[in-house]
């Protein structure tokens, strides 16, 4: 497939309701699963087919923490079908209290810190905005976030008393992209060849494709007009429209 089948991607502009982001145009994981051993096609299978539903989290808290991860992990240029459950896995790993195998002696355990980490957005976006964080706009919700990336909430808010921002941060973005990199659309996105088990790997050197991989494709894209990563915070006047589309891949 050349990539004149892709003007959009070649020459720049906002992605949106792609059935195939990425720069793998045609790549599919899921494609090789008859070359896997049962056990592994039967694990990455029910990653799309079988979506856990939501048990921990209250319909607030899910709300709150479903906006927050549409922007660390905005998944706007995906068609509906293809968007990969970010919020489901996570709801899972507390629902079932699965956890790393560690916690720091300065956070709460993990179902708590997420619990107070979504009530500290929650407030910190009607003290600032008069709105609920799920209502705001892309550059209001980003502002609040990018406070917590940095270490610096604004406004300040007492959870972040009871436990570091910087460690809540640190173990939201890990369990974000966990599950988003666990799930074969992702693998098709950054042109993963999937489980090797049992079939192997043989083109190991000088970052040549296996035969049933694709070419990289490379491509332009903008960002969404009311995002940080595209304006300065003066630039985009709180009342500014929204627009949700994610450019490019991740």
């Amino acid at each position: 497939m050349t990539r004149k089948s892709f003007p959009l991607r070649a020459t720049g502009g906002e992605l949106k309701d792609l059935d195939h982001p990425g720069y793998y145009p045609g790549h599919s994981t899921l494609g090789q699963k008859k070359k896997w051993e049962e056990a592994t096609r039967k694990a990455v299978t029910e990653r799309v087919e079988k979506v856990p539903p939501l048990r921990f989290f209250s319909q607030k808290e899910a709300s709150i923490l479903g906006a927050v991860i549409d922007r660390v992990m905005p998944q706007d240029d995906r068609t509906e079908s293809r968007t990969i459950p970010v919020l489901p896995v996570l709801d899972e790993r507390l629902f079932t209290n699965s956890l790393n195998g560690f916690r720091y002696e300065d956070m709460p355990p993990d179902q708590q810190a997420y619990r107070l980490g979504a009530k500290a957005i929650e407030e910190m976006a009607v003290e600032r905005f008069q709105q609920s964080f799920a209502e705001l706009t892309v550059h209001r919700q980003e502002l609040i976030l990018k406070s917590l990336h940095d270490g610096k909430p604004d406004p300040k808010n007492a959870v972040w008393n009871k436990m570091p921002v910087h460690r809540f941060w640190a173990m939201l973005m890990q369990d974000c992209v966990t599950a988003y990199y666990a799930h074969p659309f992702a693998w098709d996105e950054i042109g993963f060849g999937g489980p090797a088990y049992p079939r192997g790997y043989m083109r190991l050197e000088n970052g040549l494709p296996e035969p049933w991989e694709k070419e990289e494709q490379r491509s332009e894209w903008i960002a969404p007009v009311d995002s940080l990563s595209e304006l300065a915070e003066e630039d985009a006047p709180p009342e500014h429209e929204s627009l949700h589309g994610h450019g490019g891949s991740h």
